[in-house]
């Protein structure tokens, strides 16, 4: 029996890469590369997230 957190685990990837594709989206990057970026998060979650966090376009939207 697992202890249940494999599921919390997976939705909160899921909301981060669906964060990370809206910034991808929003960032001034061309389309080319907005698709790369978008594709390498789907296809990797975790991973494409983790590269992205250190690499990808950022948005236009200033903290």
């Amino acid at each position: 029996m697992g202890n249940g957190y494999g599921g919390l685990i997976g939705l909160i990837i899921l909301a981060l890469d669906i964060w990370a594709i809206i910034n991808v989206l929003k960032s001034g990057a061309e389309t080319g590369k907005q698709v790369l970026w978008i594709l390498l998060i789907v296809l990797l979650p975790l991973l494409g997230l983790i590269i992205w966090a250190i690499a990808g376009p950022r948005g236009n939207v200033r903290i």
